[in-house]
Formats: structure tokens, C-alpha cells, sequence
């Protein structure tokens, strides 16, 4: 049974927004009180959150779909829906974020990053919201944006200090058990280490983390083995250990050539050059492999390594080379660079830049993109005539009409908004104003005027009758005129 996964393909939906309510308030003795139409409720978003008691990606190998609440739905009375709850999932630290062509979107790395996989979507306003001095009477509302769709890769890397590579039954588990509290499996067979395993050592004031990552063998880079499904795991690695055998059975294999082969594969693998290396000849307590570090130690100095000869059973050299893995993992974590406050960096707009484009793609079709557009249309209702010339008169105001003769349409040319898997299209009509206006001044009713005082209405009153005896006598061929 699987138990540790440490890539997976996720399949994220954000929460789509409520739409918004047209209503008309209404009770006794005020039969038309004004729109009251309560806006939509925010979908759920989608966010990854580094958990540290998580180590696995094991829940979401076997649920990979996972959404967020949609919002609530606004309500008359000026009531708002309720908005959707946020979806949190939590990974563990080292988790990548990839998109679906490789490209890493996060690096989370640190308890409590956060990132929004999936935006939810906005509500949409009611018609109280859309109230104006000229529109007092909207019998229309905004839909709420459907939230994202994606999917995702999540790739954990092992956050540690140090890595301990090297051959399969080389020692590597058995020196992590005795330097730290770690119990991983120990056995004599090859390929005993399936998963990384993580321990914590002290030495000294120096705290840190050791990571022993399953045994490499030649070509793991390309795929051979386990290597590369863990070659991953010492990338973020500050120091890198080579555990050579000293008593290997097989007659073919000698510490040198090991040593030689794992770098090998470590420089195909690419991104650890910089990493300082320290060379560990393991199992010494064996007469044959103490006379074998004895004679290869000179040899790995002369290329520049600090080797320690040690023995994980009888427990020989580890206070000193516990003690050099701590000076090298403070002097890495000394040379890093610090932290920067968070800056806000202002990206001021363009001048020239008016939110969206306008592309003639063939004979008769031009293509509107930009994020305004788009979202306008989305929150459109094409069922109702008034909210149809509402958009006519957002797309209007934006200079969506201006750029599109100067791009040449012509009335009765398509016009697609949106991209084009997921784009509405309509033939254009030019006007010199744009859908609710030609309509009137769409949404006013004068029922909803304030009233006038009653000496202004006797005013009015008596202008119409002496508008209408004038237009009489005008009329009238046979009335004395003099």
C-alpha cells in the first residue's frame, strides 16, 4: 500500500460567485418603494498552506478533485448572499506548484505560505447596487462570475540541511538512525530506503536536518532505478554527503569508483555543483573496510573532500562528523542572503493603454480581449433586453464602439468577446450611442420622480391649458382673430 507520495496532479475548482437580485420593494401604502435587490456572495478560492504535520502528498493521490463553496444568491430587502467558504489545503513545506506545462507557479517553502490555486468568483450587484440618478428603476441584475478551473502539479522537494547520497545498503539509513532520532527501515538487502527519510540532529548550539535519500545507482539520472523520482530531494540541500562502502561484497566496486559514478549522475542531474561535499567511509568497524578507507583516504583528500572513516553499528567517528555537518550548515544558512521586508511595488497603468484590444482575425470577425470586457459579458443576463443594453452602454463607455470602426467594422460584422473556446458573438450594429441610452434612458420611471409642490403643479397645470388654447386658435380657420 502506497503510503508516501511525493508528486501529484490536482484538480482545483474555486467557488462561483452568487448572482444578484432584482427586486422591488413593496408594502402597504408604498406599492413602489425602490429597487432593493441584494448583491451576490465571493465564490471560495482555492489555497495551498504548508502545513508542517503534513509530509506526504498521499490525500491528494487518492483525492485529486477538490472544490470550493459557490456564493449565495442575493435576496430582496437589500439582503446580500452569503459568500462561498474558502477551500484550504494544506501540503507539505517544499511543495511546487507546476501548471500544466511544467512551468512552477510557487515554491512554497516556510509554515504558512499560502497560495490561490483557484480565484473564486465575483457576486453579482443587484439592482439596488445599480441604482443611478438616471437608471432609478433597474428590473435587471449582474450574474455572479463563474470561479477558476485548473489544473495543477504539486512536486514536493525535502527541505533539509543535508542529504546523504550513495550507493543502495551503503549505510545511509543506519547513519541517519544513529545521528539523529529518525528509525527508518534497516535491512541487508539493496533498495531497502523506498521514500526519503528526515531526522533532526543537534550538535552543539547547531541545529539541523538530515535527509537520506533512496540509494542511486548508475543512470539514476535518466530514469534508472529510484534516483530520479528522488534526485529532487537534495536540491534544496545546503550540503551533500557521499556514504561509500568500505566492505562491499562485489567484486566490480571500490569506494573511489563509487564516488565517481554518483557524481556522475549528480552533474547530469544538474543545480549541485555549488553544493560543498563531504565523503563518509562507512562501515570501518570491519577489518577489510578499515584497511580499505586507510587506503583510499589519501586519494579522496588529494581531490579536495573531508572524509570522515565511520561506522554506523559500533557507533566510530560520529561526534566528529556530526559536529562538521553543523559547522558547514551554519556557515551555508550565514551566507545566505537575508530576507528583504515586503516592498509594494506600483505598476501605474499606461496611458495609452485602454484595457483591452480589438484584432480583426478574418473577413468579417473581430475579436475583443481584455479583462473588463469579458467580465462584463460574463455577468450578463442575454435573457433581459435591459441588461443587454446595459452592457451596450459599458462597452460604449470604454471606447469598445470608437476602436472597433477604427479597426474598420462595418455595420453587420461579427464580433466575438472572450477567447475562443468561451466567446460570445453578435453582429455589430454602429450607433451614435450605444444600446440603453437609444432605448430612452433604460430603467427610469417616473413614477419613482420626487413630487412637485402644489403651487408648481398649478403652474404647470395652467401652462398646458394655455399651451392648448393657443394650439386651438391656430386651428381653428373660422374664429375672429382680431
Amino acid at each position: 500500500m502506497t503510503t508516501f507520495v511525493d508528486r501529484v496532479e490536482l484538480h482545483v475548482a474555486a467557488g462561483s460567485g452568487g448572482h444578484g437580485c432584482a427586486s422591488v420593494h413593496r408594502e402597504k401604502f408604498k406599492p413602489l418603494g425602490g429597487p432593493d435587490g441584494g448583491n451576490g456572495g465571493r465564490g471560495g478560492d482555492v489555497i495551498l498552506t504548508v502545513d508542517q504535520s503534513v509530509t506526504t502528498l498521499l490525500d491528494y493521490h487518492h483525492s485529486p478533485h477538490r472544490k470550493a463553496t459557490n456564493g449565495k444568491p442575493g435576496e430582496g430587502g437589500n439582503r446580500s448572499g452569503k459568500d462561498g467558504q474558502d477551500l484550504v489545503l494544506p501540503v507539505p513545506d517544499g511543495t511546487v506548484v507546476l501548471d500544466k506545462a511544467g512551468n512552477v507557479l510557487a515554491d512554497l517553502v516556510g509554515h504558512g505560505t499560502s497560495y490561490i490555486a483557484a480565484q473564486g468568483g465575483r457576486g453579482g450587484l443587484g439592482n439596488a447596487a445599480l441604482a443611478s440618478a438616471r437608471r432609478k428603476a433597474p428590473g435587471f441584475a449582474l450574474l455572479g462570475e463563474p470561479g477558476d478551473l485548473r489544473d495543477i502539479g504539486l512536486e514536493l522537494k525535502t527541505v533539509a540541511d543535508v542529504a546523504l547520497v550513495g550507493y543502495p545498503s551503503a549505510g545511509k539509513s543506519s547513519l541517519i538512525s544513529v545521528l539523529s532520532a529518525a528509525k527508518p527501515k534497516i535491512a541487508d538487502y539493496p533498495f531497502t530506503t523506498l521514500v526519503p527519510n528526515l531526522g533532526v540532529v543537534t550538535a552543539g548550539s547547531t541545529v539541523y536536518t538530515i535527509a537520506d535519500v533512496p540509494g542511486l545507482i548508475p543512470g539514476a539520472s535518466q530514469g534508472k532505478g529510484l534516483g530520479l523520482e528522488f534526485l529532487r530531494h537534495v536540491e534544496r540541500c545546503s550540503v551533500l554527503v557521499h556514504v561509500l562502502d568500505t566492505a562491499t561484497l562485489e567484486s566490480d566496486r571500490d569506494p573511489v569508483s563509487d564516488l565517481d559514478i554518483i557524481e556522475e549522475e549528480l552533474r547530469q542531474y544538474g543545480g549541485l555543483d555549488n553544493r560543498p561535499r563531504v565523503v563518509v567511509l562507512n562501515k570501518t568497524d570491519v577489518p577489510d573496510g578499515r584497511d580499505l578507507a586507510e587506503m583510499v583516504r589519501p586519494d579522496l583528500e588529494a581531490r579536495g573532500y573531508r572524509v570522515f572513516a565511520v561506522s554506523a553499528v559500533a557507533h566510530l567517528g560520529l561526534r566528529e562528523l556530526s559536529f562538521a555537518l553543523a559547522q558547514l550548515v551554519a556557515e551555508a544558512r550565514a551566507a545566505r542572503p537575508k530576507e528583504e521586508s515586503t516592498r509594494i511595488v506600483i505598476r501605474p497603468k499606461a496611458v495609452d493603454d485602454a484595457g483591452f484590444t480589438v484584432t480583426r482575425e478574418d473577413e468579417g470577425l473581430f475579436r475583443v480581449r481584455g479583462e473588463k470586457p469579458e467580465r462584463w459579458v460574463r455577468q450578463t443576463d442575454f435573457n433581459n433586453d435591459e441588461a443587454v443594453g446595459y452592457l451596450a452602454d459599458r462597452l460604449n463607455r470604454v471606447g469598445v464602439e470608437a476602436a472597433l470602426m477604427k479597426a474598420g467594422a462595418r455595420s453587420g460584422d461579427g464580433v466575438a468577446i472572450g477567447p475562443e473556446d468561451n466567446a460570445v458573438v453578435f453582429d455589430w450594429e454602429p450607433t451614435v450611442t450605444a444600446g440603453a441610452e437609444m432605448l430612452g434612458r433604460r430603467g427610469e420611471d417616473h413614477r419613482f420622480e420626487e413630487p412637485r409642490p402644489a403651487a408648481q403643479r398649478r403652474r404647470d397645470r395652467q401652462a398646458e391649458r394655455d399651451e392648448a388654447e393657443q394650439a386651438y386658435d391656430d386651428f381653428d380657420p373660422f374664429r375672429d382673430k382680431s
